[in-house]
């Protein structure tokens, strides 16, 4: 940095014979000070700046954090695929046709029983209408009304029925199915050939591939517009709007989970056999995501209690953490 010079009167001006001076003890260590605190000495013979700037040393760059370690798969997962195999076994001694799909989202990792076949989704659909509505909310294309939004919790919590089918005819019926296959590149799901929304077709791994981005964001609805959603099939009612009981499959067979539901029944499905899927989120991270459809030639209570017994096969303790 430049010196300050004070003022010299005119009565200093006279000149003095001048000293050699000894450097003190004092002034080395302020000269050693200075430089050390970043003061450059200017090389001999090479003109001081006037005004040389001061800059300080760049701070190191920090190293980038440690990778997290991979997920570990749940104790439950060992001996997991033989479990699956026997539920399936076990079904099919009943008559029953069962199609699994199991995701853990931490490892990525998803079983199946090999069952790819389509099935009718019967009132799991209400989750694409719901989806559908709140997507072109979120864009500005439509407003819900709070007389709507009261209709879409029924719809989803309690199966409301009348409800899926009005806001299906507002919405342009199959054309819900175009766009939400489009969103999230849901490949196997059929539009329903009749136009009626209890018969959309999709396979288990849809479904799970579907709840999937729904927590992820990755179809597009915003978070805001996804918590309704999840939290409507957090708050499912034991029975529907129908009074069918509804917690067959994922909430009875695992008791010991917390679990989010949009479970699908009908009867009846060619030829002649009862229609069960039950589909959802289980634990309170919401870790895994789970679809099971069953066609079952017996009574709609002997078919809820099979596919209970497939979960709960699947996982004899009640839980999968």
């Amino acid at each position: 940095m430049g010196a300050v010079r004070a003022p010299v009167s005119s009565s200093s001006r006279r000149k003095k014979p001048m000293r050699r001076l000894q450097p003190t003890a004092a002034a080395t260590g302020l000269a050693v000070a200075l430089l050390v605190g970043g003061c450059a000495a200017h090389g001999r013979g090479a003109p001081p700046h006037d005004d040389p700037a001061v800059t300080a040393a760049a701070p190191a760059p920090l190293a980038p954090p440690a990778p997290e370690p991979p997920a570990a798969p749940p104790a439950s997962f060992a001996g997991l695929d033989a479990r699956i195999k026997e539920a399936t076994t076990e079904a099919a001694a009943s008559g029953a046709e069962i199609a699994v799909a199991l995701l853990d989202r931490s490892t990525g990792q998803l079983l199946t029983n090999g069952n790819g076949r389509a099935y009718p989704t019967a009132s799991v659909v209400k989750l694409f209408i719901a989806d559908d509505l709140l997507y072109r909310e979120s864009r500005g294309e439509i407003e819900l009304s709070a007389a709507d939004r009261k209709a879409l919790d029924a719809m989803l919590r309690s199966s409301d029925d009348g409800a899926a089918q009005m806001f299906w005819d507002r919405s342009g019926g199959n054309a819900v199915i175009a766009r939400i296959k489009a969103r999230y590149g849901l490949g196997g799901v059929v539009a329903p050939y009749n136009s009626h929304w209890d018969v959309t077709q999709a396979p288990m791994t849809d479904l799970v591939r579907y709840y999937d981005m729904l927590l992820s964001g990755a179809g597009g609805l915003p978070r805001d517009k996804a918590d309704i959603i999840l939290g409507d099939i957090a708050a499912f009612t034991p029975t529907g709007a129908d009074g069918y009981p509804q917690r067959f499959g994922i909430p009875d067979g695992l008791p010991g989970e917390q679990v989010a539901v949009k479970q699908g029944w009908f009867c009846c499905w060619n030829p002649g056999r009862q229609l069960h899927v039950s589909t959802g989120i289980i634990g309170a991270d919401r870790r895994y995501v789970m679809a099971v459809g069953s066609l079952d030639p017996t009574t709609a209570e002997r078919a809820r209690a099979d596919i209970t017994r497939f979960v709960r096969t699947m996982f004899p303790d009640g839980r999968i953490g």
